[in-house]
This record gives C-alpha cells, structure tokens and sequence, in this order.
C-alpha cells in the first residue's frame, strides 16, 4: 500500500501520467493561439529553424494591435450611436489615429469609405459687410 501511495505524490522524474495539457497561449496569458502561429512561421519558412519565444513574442504583438483597432473602433461606433462595428468604424478608427495610419497606410480596408474633409479653399467665405446675407441665403433652405 505504501508503494502505491508513493507513486500517486507528485516528486519523481518525467511529467505525471494523468496531467491536464496546458496550452502556449495560457501560459503565456494571451488569447491569440501561440501554437498556431508557431506553425505558420514553420510552414512558411522564414527560417530554418523557429525558437521556443518567437512565436509567442509574435502572438503577443498581433494580440496588442488587434486589441488597440478593436478599442478604437469600439469608440467610433459608440460615438456614431452604433452597437455593432463596421468596416466603417475600423477605418474611422485606423485614419484618425497617427501611428496606425501609418502602419496601415498602404491598406484598402474594403467597405471603409473615406474620412469626411472638406477643403478649405471649397468652403464658403465668411463676408464682414452687406454681403452676409447674400452668400449664407444660398446655405440656408
């Protein structure tokens, strides 16, 4: 009985036969799958061999921005009165923020449309004497 007992305490060498497999990404406390990117940069070949930290490292990054877009496109829908996020609120977001325009600067977001600008020179001149009303009647319906 003794020996029996001894075998069912944790201690020895090698992993315990009956332990619950633990994914890369909880470990790590990320949410984006550190396995499945591990295996897309072997399949890829970027490289003859992948190190232990790299994929993990890459997940974590994807995770970041992915959650930094979300956030913002959140608040451009939220501001729009809108409870669900469209392409349009991905692109309000990605436009109006300096460093994620940049890193997207060459992306077509499909559906995105354009930020709202007019230019200057197309706007109507603010007139400072009797022509005031002449030029805000034609604005005016």
């Amino acid at each position: 009985m003794s020996s029996n007992a001894a075998a069912s305490t944790k201690g020895g060498r090698g992993k315990p036969k009956s332990s619950k497999s633990v994914s890369r990404s909880s470990k790590a406390g990320l949410q984006f799958p550190v396995g499945r990117i591990a295996r897309f940069l072997k399949a890829g070949k970027y490289a003859e061999r992948v190190g232990a930290g790299a994929p993990v490292y890459l997940s974590a990054v994807l995770e970041y921005l992915a959650a930094e877009v979300l956030e913002l496109a959140g608040n451009a829908a939220r501001d729009n009165k809108k409870n669900r996020i469209v392409p349009r609120h991905i692109q309000l977001a990605v436009r109006n923020d300096e460093e994620l325009s940049k890193l997207l600067g060459n992306v077509t977001i499909a559906n995105g449309g354009v930020l709202p600008n007019i230019h200057q020179t197309l706007l109507p001149k603010k007139a400072g004497g009797k022509d005031k009303e002449i030029g805000s009647a034609s604005q005016e319906f």
